[in-house]
């Protein structure tokens, strides 16, 4: 495979973000699946595309030929991260838990300054400022938070998950020669490790209806699933800092989403977030809008 160029691979990165946007109204129609079970076919899903392709490759035995390093950091990134999601918000409050969690772009900003070659400047901590302050305002709503000492254990949770996805993503670049095709391994293991943890902790229920399968289906071929891929891309070739701030536009987009779809409401607090996540997402980019051509 070509490395990409640093532009090109930045948007292929930030296709990851407008395929996340689509889990909140994805998710809104699949919300009766529990989440192990939602995950395990989501990735399943995914993982039987990726291994359909790999299969098609020529030189099929490289994406395999990788260090035990590679598969830890891959696994325990991709499914650590969702199941220390999922226990989080089943340990406090939803709200609460989202916010902490969405802490992960901002980790991922400042953990790029300790990759070779990467210099992390003001603006991109200002960028990340905002949009963290922009996805804040989404995710709180009308609520208001109430930090409690009694969900302690899942306010942990969302940290680490966190603290797993910003290590996990900045981590990749150290990956840089391995083939992108290797995210099919961390997609299987993380299906298997899913229906492992919902055989062991929920009840299952299963898609009632079409629209629920096409849903899952949609979410296992897109959000959980090419956008890992493509993340990927961004994450070893890309302008790493940047797609950490732009990251906060997938609850944006997802809220927009919801609001076209009838499912949310268009409100002066949406309309403030847009200005911070965007505005944020324009200081991170100074030196790439500003630079001579």
């Amino acid at each position: 495979m070509l490395q990409p160029q640093r532009g090109s691979a930045t948007l292929i990165g930030f296709s990851a973000v407008l395929m996340w946007s689509l889990l909140g109204p994805l998710g809104a129609y699949a919300d009766v699946v529990p989440a192990f079970l939602l995950n395990a076919i989501c990735f399943g899903i995914s993982s039987l595309v990726a291994f359909t392709r790999i299969a098609m490759m020529p030189n099929k035995g490289r994406v395999f030929r990788q260090p035990l390093s590679l598969w830890l950091m891959g696994i325990v990134g991709v499914f650590g991260y969702h199941a220390f999601y999922f226990l989080g918000l089943r340990n406090a409050p939803p709200v609460e838990a989202n916010l902490i969690n969405y802490l992960w772009p901002v980790l991922i900003v400042l953990f790029s300054a300790l990759l070779p070659g990467e210099r992390l400047r003001w603006f991109h901590v200002a960028g990340g400022g905002l949009g963290l302050c922009g996805a804040g305002l989404l995710v709180v709503g009308g609520a208001g938070l109430s930090f409690s000492g009694d969900a302690s254990l899942g306010y942990a949770c969302s940290a680490l998950a966190a603290l797993i996805w910003g290590s996990y993503s900045v981590l990749s670049r150290r990956f840089g020669n391995a083939p992108t095709e290797t995210v099919a391994v961390f997609c299987l293991a993380t299906a298997v490790l899913s229906l492992l943890f919902h055989v062991q902790f929920e009840e299952t229920v299963w898609p009632a209806d079409a629209s629920q399968w096409i849903a899952v289906v949609a979410m296992g071929l897109m959000p959980l699933g090419l956008s890992f891929f493509t993340w990927d891309i961004g994450m070893k070739y890309g302008d790493i800092q940047l797609l950490g701030v732009s990251a906060y536009t997938a609850p944006l987009l997802s809220t927009a989403l919801m609001i076209v779809l009838g499912i949310g409401e268009l409100n002066g607090r949406v309309v403030m977030a847009c200005f911070l996540i965007v505005g944020g997402a324009l200081v991170a980019a100074k030196d790439l809008l500003l630079k001579p051509r």
